[in-house]
């Protein structure tokens, strides 16, 4: 059995420095998705609809990784990726407070998932889980988010703001100007318990 090894392409985009505010060129992935908004005073760490996409996504790309391991032609290992999600704030902005804010939740999936490979682990969850709605909105697509600036943070949610300022301050002394959706990538688990050590990748995709 193969074992799938991330290109150095990939890992550039996985593991920014935290000293800085990078430019990178995201090329098109395909991810599984998930949408739904943020409840009124919740939290990724208490927010139901987030922690349904959360168990869903991951039950979704486990099972696909089996698949894979378990092909007779080819079988193929892998290590899942992280949990991502693109935002779409409301007008006050409040990156603390996100009430109402859209979000579609992803994971991105190697080159050699399809469609097909896709809908039988839908269904095979939907056989030991039952219609959880969950299961019947995620979907599998492809993202091209194109040029980008990002820089991982390496601290608690509550610290964001500050950091997102980091990025507008580069942003416009590189006379450039931000675009949504603003996306993160949970390089640690959102619903980490020490949150001084959360490692979340925050990038702004630029407009053209």
């Amino acid at each position: 059995m193969s074992k799938l090894k991330l290109s150095e392409e990939i890992m550039q985009l996985y593991a920014p420095s935290a000293r800085h505010v990078d430019f990178v060129e995201v090329p098109e992935f395909n991810f599984v998705m998930l949408d739904g908004e943020m409840e009124a005073g919740t939290r990724l760490s208490t927010s139901e609809t987030f922690q349904d996409a959360l168990n869903t996504l991951n039950g979704i790309s486990f099972t696909l990784k089996f698949m894979s391991k378990l092909n007779r032609k080819n079988p193929i290992d892998y290590n899942t990726m992280p949990l991502e999600a693109l935002w779409y704030p409301t007008e006050e902005n409040d990156y603390k407070n996100r009430t109402k804010w859209a979000w579609t939740m992803m994971m991105m999936q190697p080159e050699h998932i399809t469609i097909e490979m896709f809908e039988n682990a839908v269904a095979s969850l939907k056989k030991k889980q039952g219609e959880i709605p969950a299961l019947t909105l995620a979907r599998f697509e492809p993202f091209h988010e194109g040029a980008a600036v990002q820089i991982m943070h390496v601290s608690s949610f509550g610290l964001i703001p500050m950091t997102i300022e980091r990025i507008n301050t580069f942003v416009h002394d590189e006379n450039h100007t931000l675009a949504q959706p603003y996306h993160e990538i949970y390089i640690s688990d959102p619903r980490h318990k020490n949150p001084e050590k959360e490692r979340t990748i925050l990038r702004y995709p630029l407009k053209k």
